[in-house]
């Protein structure tokens, strides 16, 4: 997984007084969990925008001013309730030999038939919570919606992968193809059109039938 690196500083003190003052110094204040104790420190918010502002999963390197670095997931953000800045952020420290759970976006790949054929691609899930060591976690999930006919359904057992293991049920629908209004009427033409050329088939039949009785009557 692809990792962005951010430049922290100490938090020195921690009280409401102190993180006001780096919110308006431009900072955000950060806590790192999962170590022996939790780490406080500070970075500013353009910092993030790579992090935060996209819909791609990443791993974090925080390297801080005293040479120490850890690898850790942003487990947590807090936006201002009306103009959006970042209030605060927590993150997770990853270790290599312990699992860690995380949300990863779904891509999808393929050309489904149902599609072409007029129908819907309707997305379920765009992001799947995945659980694996570190260095197993993917980028994004695929998933090929090229076999999909309208009304098919692409269920998360159709995505396994032996690297990470989904934490949802077996039943969850990743994506599937609906009939649209378009899919509809063209379905009724062709059922129209096949009644009326199944009608034509009996009524020659019928015609032909007729025209033989006939005929063996007259002889």
């Amino acid at each position: 997984m692809k990792s962005i690196t951010i430049n922290g500083s100490q938090r020195e003190s921690v009280g409401k007084k102190a993180t006001k003052a780096l919110r308006n110094a431009g900072q955000v204040p950060c806590v790192l969990y999962g170590g022996d104790k939790p780490v406080h420190f500070s970075a500013p918010e353009l910092a993030f925008s790579k992090l935060v502002y996209t819909p791609n999963a990443h791993t974090v390197v925080i390297a801080m001013e005293n040479g120490t670095s850890y690898n850790a997931i942003m487990q947590d953000i807090q936006f201002h309730p009306v103009t959006d800045k970042i209030l605060h952020i927590d993150f997770y420290q990853l270790f290599e030999d312990k699992e860690i759970t995380m949300d990863i976006p779904v891509h999808i790949i393929g050309t489904s038939r149902g599609v072409l054929n007029g129908g819907v691609l309707r997305r379920n899930q765009r992001k799947l919570r995945v659980k694996a060591l570190p260095a197993n976690l993917p980028d994004f999930v695929e998933a090929d919606i090229t076999p999909l006919k309208i009304g098919s359904k692409l269920y998360i057992t159709a995505l396994a992968n032996p690297d990470y293991k989904f934490l949802h049920p077996d039943n969850t629908v990743v994506c599937q193809v609906r009939r649209s209004r378009a899919s509809v009427a063209e379905f009724e033409e062709e059922e129209e059109a096949a009644a009326a050329e199944a009608a034509e088939g009996a009524e020659g039949t019928a015609e032909g039938a007729t025209a033989e009785a006939t005929s063996e009557g007259q002889e």
